[in-house]
């Protein structure tokens, strides 16, 4: 066999192996922390609020190895108060839980005030979904109105028209597009109530 053929099959098989470890790092495992209420409330609320999952959220926050770092540092040697938590399991990468793993022990910082101030650091960004949420509100009672101001020209020009004539069939199919959006956009809103309830410690 030809050397720069050799060299060819060793770069495919270190690449393959490279993609199989990012794979593996991917795969999904159950991890359980004892976290405040707040943070637990955090992290669902984000959820729903960007339309993202949950491990999505964790692979987010644990990943960037530098701030748990910075983070592990000013936690070394602190004791967690566990008390008034709740025991909660979660689905993230077995990539992020073993970064979480691996700078808890090396700074000997508890794994869960890790999490729980990981978690924190998505608290501006839950105060921004709340403004957001209030002017999606406000923008609903609009949307309504406009809504049923359709419903009221399509039945006008059932009146004048009859339910077969094609203008009439072009609205019913426009009125009827627009229902299931406003009904897609009330049912988002209506789910993000609980961040109106959400106060953090």
């Amino acid at each position: 066999m030809k050397k720069t053929e050799q060299n060819q099959i060793d770069m495919s098989m270190s690449g393959s192996n490279s993609s199989t470890l990012d794979l593996r790092g991917r795969q999904s495992v159950r991890a359980t922390f004892r976290l405040s209420e707040a943070c637990i409330d955090a992290i669902s609320i984000l959820s729903a609020q960007l339309g993202i999952k949950q491990k999505s959220i964790f692979d987010h926050l644990l990943e960037n190895a530098q701030v748990l770092k910075s983070m592990a540092s000013e936690l070394e040697n602190t004791k967690f108060d566990r008390h008034e938590r709740i025991q909660k399991t979660f689905v993230i990468s077995r990539r992020s839980l073993s970064f979480l793993d691996t700078i808890s022990s090396k700074h000997n910082a508890p794994r869960d005030a890790l999490v729980e101030y990981s978690i924190r650091r998505l608290l501006p960004i839950i105060a921004k979904e709340r403004k957001k949420h209030e002017k999606r509100k406000e923008l609903l009672a609009d949307i309504s109105k406009h809504f049923k101001a359709g419903e009221s020209l399509l039945s006008k020009a059932e009146e004048k028209l009859g339910t077969d004539d094609l203008i009439v069939d072009k609205l019913q199919t426009a009125i009827s597009v627009y229902k299931n959006s406003f009904d897609d956009i009330a049912n988002f809103i209506e789910r993000g109530k609980i961040i109106e309830e959400f106060r953090p410690e």
